[in-house]
């Protein structure tokens, strides 16, 4: 536009010292502006032209801040937030059967997922998270929760041969997963996938009848695979074969496939990943706390596989902070590679973005800041003692920032959070919740 052309009307003009639009990838625009309507960022521009070209409703300025698109955790079940710290120091099957399911066996109902996810809810936008992949039991309920709270989700339809206080059968699960999906299937916020749990505890029948309807409503299919040595060695004595190799042969292994932990991965089935187009969702904190194994991230990422991060459940992590699974997740690939230049800091955003977004399926709404796409965005104020001098704001972002910097917070161009304070949350009563569950849960445990 000209300099005597009419200002633009917009909602909102967020003016920040740099600004990291993860597209281009590794870009940093000094001193730029994002202008936003209708949770639509319409531009993104140096803020002395922003000022002549656009004539906001209100105007944040952030001149020592980092402006970035919000963090989507890729892998989490939220619920489990209430079971934080429950079965700490235990490998994953004697953490499962001997303390997580019996306790949620005893808890699990429409309050116990509600309540967990308002928490978990709170956690993730106080460090800069806009968008999560749950995967829990009661997902109407947790569909219902995002929702209620203007939060953008991917919600998992649970798939597992036992009955739970969700489902009983087979075909209960799989009617159940109907009527939720009907229900979000147009919702601007809230999506749906199918979640079948595991290789091992989920049927080729019920495989094959999420390939098909997976084909059918064009949704996602995220699941926990190749989590652990002890399940590739089940899976060799049961079906002769690979988890992977087992999915593979049932339709599973293709571009909707949200591949979870993937610890025990040969050559050959990660070039099978990238010629599938499978997005592999790394939980890097997850895995070390239950020993789970090591993935190879660098490996994946130089073949050309779309990777995400996510912090799995509070259960086994023990926290919602993706800023600290960033940096576990960029030192432990470098470890693991044995290459100080793996996973470099640039990449580790993008997985823990755009990497997320793509995997989940909304890689043309969310998951960097580019006009046409949706506004949920994180500041980050760099006027720290912990992130000064600064150099480089990526490796600031992966190596030196924690979520406790994180000020502001939109989602679709809403404000979630503003200076630290959480918006339409009552803190208090959250954390009176909390407590109220961790006297009910204690006592549980105790049985367990």
């Amino acid at each position: 536009m000209t300099n005597n052309s009419t200002p633009i009307a917009c909602d909102l003009l967020i003016e920040a010292g740099w600004i990291v639009p993860v597209e281009p990838h590794g870009v940093v625009l000094a001193n730029h502006a994002v202008a936003v309507r209708e949770g639509e960022i319409l531009a993104v521009l140096p803020i002395s032209e922003a000022r002549i070209a656009y004539r906001p409703t209100e105007t944040i300025s952030r001149p020592q801040s980092v402006l970035m698109p919000g963090l989507v955790n890729a892998h989490t079940h939220n619920p489990m937030t209430l079971l934080r710290g429950v079965a700490d120091d235990l490998p994953l099957m004697r953490w499962l059967t001997e303390h997580i399911w019996p306790i949620e066996a005893a808890v699990i109902g429409p309050q116990f997922v509600a309540d967990g996810i308002e928490l978990a809810i709170a956690e993730m936008l106080r460090g800069g998270t806009t968008c999560c992949n749950d995967n829990y039991f009661f997902p109407d309920v947790a569909a219902a929760t995002y929702r209620k709270h203007g939060f953008r989700a991917l919600v998992g339809l649970p798939i597992i041969e036992f009955p739970t206080a969700w489902a009983t059968t087979q075909d209960d699960y799989f009617d159940r997963a109907g009527e939720v999906h009907d229900l979000y299937r147009r919702d601007p916020l809230v999506r749906t996938c199918f979640a079948p749990h595991a290789p091992y505890t989920v049927s080729d029948t019920s495989f094959e009848r999420i390939r098909v309807l997976s084909d059918q409503l064009d949704v996602p299919v995220h699941c926990h695979v190749h989590e652990t040595a002890q399940e590739v060695a089940d899976a060799l004595k049961q079906h002769g074969m690979r988890p992977l190799a087992r999915l593979d042969r049932l339709g599973i292994v293709n571009d909707r496939l949200i591949a979870v932990h993937m610890t025990q991965l040969t050559d050959a089935e990660i070039a099978l990943c990238a010629a599938r187009g499978v997005s592999v969702a790394h939980c890097p904190e997850s895995n070390l706390k239950l020993a789970s194994g090591f993935c190879e991230v660098e490996k994946l990422r130089r073949a050309g596989v779309n990777l995400a991060l996510g912090t799995d459940g509070c259960a086994s992590n023990n926290d919602l902070d993706m800023f600290g699974e960033m940096r576990s997740a960029a030192l432990l690939a470098k470890a693991v590679a044995n290459d100080a230049s793996a996973l470099d800091a640039a990449s580790t955003l993008r997985m823990a973005t755009l990497g997320g977004a793509v995997a989940i399926g909304m890689g043309e709404t969310i998951g960097s800041i580019v006009p046409g796409k949706r506004a949920d965005l994180a500041c980050v104020d760099m006027d720290r003692i912990e992130t000064q001098p600064l150099y480089d704001p990526i490796s600031q972002l992966v190596y030196a920032t924690g979520r406790q910097h994180v000020t502001d917070v939109w989602i679709d161009g809403r404000a979630k959070l503003r200076d630290g304070a959480l918006i339409d949350i009552d803190t208090a009563a959250l954390i009176a919740n909390a407590r109220h569950w961790r006297e009910r849960i204690a006592i549980i445990g105790t049985k367990s």
